[in-house]
């Protein structure tokens, strides 16, 4: 027997091909008793979509790039893992680049590499300049995620940093903490994704009353495990030691455990520790930690669905769109839960 057809679909249905077509394609109009029936029919005969015929018709690809910075920092990774499924589900191949962060690779991203691999981008960017965005070739659609400077340039999702710093700091201060560092910080410079879960912590502090102790934010080269146990260890062994570590992303978080371990500190009775993204690790580290958890199945179809959505409609409207997602705050043994 060959590779059952839309014909064979329909006839064990008892419908037309062109109903079978609109349960394929999820078509509203379609009552759930029927569409309950083709979907039995699909799955006794067995049957396949032809996703490179559709994408044909269509003048697509069928392939969308995701580019992220490093799959070795565990967020890109999770994020990664949300977004393949969500794009499946839609009848989408995704392509994974990493960029290492690096500017020229970034840009070679917004332009969809020089290829026609690709019918658009869902980009996480470090070293973008908002010139870059400006001459971009808007015909390919583009999703920037975390932080997007200048905003308007390109659909773009992210969580609110300057919030769910804010809520972090805010937990730490309602534990009595009072010097609170933070691993990663930036006082001045863009508002990237550093800077403004910065601006959160000073506007917590501000709103406490607690003066802001510049020499507890401590920029890191990058958001590693090493750099978070190098910054760890400096603070504690300062002339006057923070009694709680904001970190930046939970790498830096998990480093900065380790130095405290291997220096005699007991977190959270001598410092409480508190990270961001929510990585699995998190969950199985001694103590578990205290982590800001950004919604990355939100991230991924609100990503996927602006993407797609920007494809179909090509340049009927360039009003970039921006979406923020959700996050919560998880409090952990490393801060008292």
């Amino acid at each position: 027997m060959g590779r059952p057809t839309i014909k064979d679909v329909a006839e064990y249905a008892g419908v037309s091909p062109k109903t079978v077509s609109n349960v394929v394609n999820d078509y509203e109009h379609v009552s759930d008793r029927t569409r309950a029936a083709v979907r039995e029919a699909i799955d006794a005969l067995g049957y396949r979509i032809n996703i490179a015929g559709r994408q044909l018709r269509r003048g697509r690809t069928g392939m969308i790039t995701l580019a992220v910075p490093d799959l070795d920092i565990a967020y890109f990774a999770e994020l990664a893992h949300h977004v393949m499924p969500e794009a499946e589900r839609r009848g989408e191949t995704v392509l994974i680049v990493e960029t290492g962060g690096r500017r020229e690779r970034e840009i070679a991203a917004v332009q969809g590499f020089d290829a026609e691999f690709t019918d658009g981008v869902i980009l996480s960017p470090l070293a973008l300049q908002p010139r870059d965005l400006a001459r971009r070739d808007t015909r390919l659609p583009l999703v920037l995620l975390g932080e997007c400077n200048p905003p308007g340039t390109a659909d773009h999702v992210a969580i609110d940093n300057v919030s769910a710093a804010r809520e972090a700091t805010a937990h730490l201060l309602s534990r009595g903490r009072r010097r609170i560092a933070v691993i990663g910080g930036a006082l001045r410079g863009p508002r990237n994704t550093g800077r403004l879960r910065t601006m959160g912590y000073q506007q917590a502090l501000d709103a406490a009353g607690v003066p802001l102790p510049n020499d507890l934010v401590k920029p890191v080269p990058a958001y590693r495990w090493a750099d978070g146990a190098t910054a760890a260890r400096a603070l504690m062994r300062g002339p006057e030691r923070p009694d709680a570590l904001l970190c930046l992303n939970d790498h830096l978080a998990l480093g900065a455990l380790r130095a405290l371990h291997e220096d005699g500190w007991s977190v959270p009775k001598d410092v409480d520790v508190v990270g961001f993204d929510d990585i699995e690790a998190t969950r199985y580290s001694i103590p578990t930690v205290t982590t800001v958890a950004p919604d990355k199945p939100g991230i991924a179809r609100e990503a996927v669905g602006m993407l797609l959505d920007r494809i179909d409609r090509g340049n009927a409207d360039d009003t970039a769109v921006e979406k923020v997602a959700g996050h919560r705050l998880l409090v952990r043994e490393s801060s008292g839960g």
